[in-house]
């Protein structure tokens, strides 16, 4: 009767320290998710910053472009005038009103070139945004299915 009670009460606190092991491991997993989560949200966080920079720096690159661009312009239509005869032109020749008028369409193509590129750019920023928020929702979803 004696081994009967020892025996019962051993398997009692082997079954009691199962639960508690179980219920440890369950917490420990917890913790470990909440951790992850919480790290992939700051990832997240760091590279929404990093496209959020990217995208200013490239605002700020095509603004000075079109600076640039509007000023060629005026200078373009200038000499456009000089080699029309349309304004006073001086003492420079038409050879070298031509050369730099070219020189100012090459440079105009350039930053059009330049400016197409920027846009690529900011759209494909656009677009790992619009991913980032997608792949968002579905972790969002996919955790409250999971629960």
């Amino acid at each position: 009767r004696r081994q009967a009670a020892e025996y019962s009460s051993s398997s009692s606190d082997d079954e009691f320290e199962s639960k508690v092991s179980l219920a440890h491991k369950a917490e420990r997993s917890l913790r470990r998710r909440r951790k992850l989560e919480k790290e992939t949200k700051q990832l997240i966080k760091q590279e929404e910053l990093k496209r959020l920079h990217k995208a200013q720096a490239i605002q700020r690159q095509l603004e000075e472009l079109e600076e640039r661009q509007r000023a060629l312009e005026i200078f373009g239509v200038k000499l456009e005038r000089k080699l029309r005869g349309e304004s006073d032109s001086g003492s420079q020749d038409e050879t070298q009103m031509l050369h730099e008028w070219f020189e100012l369409v090459l440079e105009k193509n350039k930053l059009m070139r330049y400016e197409s590129e920027l846009l690529i750019i900011a759209q494909e920023l656009e677009l790992e945004d619009h991913q980032s928020r997608l792949e968002q929702k579905l972790r969002e979803k996919m955790a409250v299915n999971g629960k």
